[in-house]
C-alpha cells in the first residue's frame, strides 16, 4: 500500500535529518569560537525545526492511516513515537533552545559551547525516536 509506504519513508526522512544534525554538523559546529557558533546555530536551529516539526506530524498521520486501512495497530504505534518529537522537544529540549535563541552573538561565552553540547546530547533523543519509529514501520510492514 502506498500509504504504508509513505509512512516509512517519512519516518527514515525525519530520522536521516536527525542523525546527520548529531554525526556531521553538531561536531563540525562545535569546532567553532563561541561566536561563530551561535551565528551558526541560530539559522540551523530554525531550518532544522522547519524540515523535521512537519515531518514528525506528517509521518504521525500517514501512519494513522496506515493503520486504519491495514488494520495493523503497529502503525499507529509508530506514528506516535514519531510524534513523540514534539513533547520531547518542547519539554526536554526549549529550554536550551530558549538560553541559546536569547544570547547575543556578539558577547557569546564559552557558556555557548557548554549549552550547545548539551543541546546535541538532547537532540540524540530525536534521533532516536526517529530511528524507533522507522524500524517499527519497517516492522510493520514486513
Amino acid at each position: 500500500m502506498l500509504i504504508t509506504q509513505l509512512a516509512l519513508i517519512t519516518a527514515a526522512a525525519f530520522s536521516g535529518a536527525a542523525i546527520y544534525v548529531n554525526v556531521a554538523e553538531q561536531p563540525a559546529r562545535l569546532q567553532l569560537d563561541d561566536r561563530a557558533l551561535l551565528t551558526e546555530w541560530k539559522p540551523a536551529y530554525k531550518h532544522g525545526t522547519a524540515m523535521q516539526a512537519p515531518l514528525a506530524i506528517i509521518g504521525f498521520v500517514f501512519g494513522a492511516l496506515a493503520a486504519w486501512q491495514t488494520g495493523n495497530w503497529w502503525w499507529l504505534v509508530g506514528g506516535v513515537v514519531l510524534l513523540a518529537n514534539w513533547p520531547f522537544t518542547f519539554l526536554a529540549i526549549m529550554p536550551t533552545n530558549n538560553k541559546l535563541m536569547a544570547i547575543d552573538p556578539a558577547s557569546a561565552t564559552s557558556e555557548v559551547h557548554q549549552l550547545v553540547k548539551a543541546w546535541g546530547l538532547l537532540h540524540a533523543g530525536r534521533s532516536a525516536l526517529g530511528v524507533i519509529a522507522t524500524l517499527i514501520f519497517l516492522g510493520a510492514s514486513l
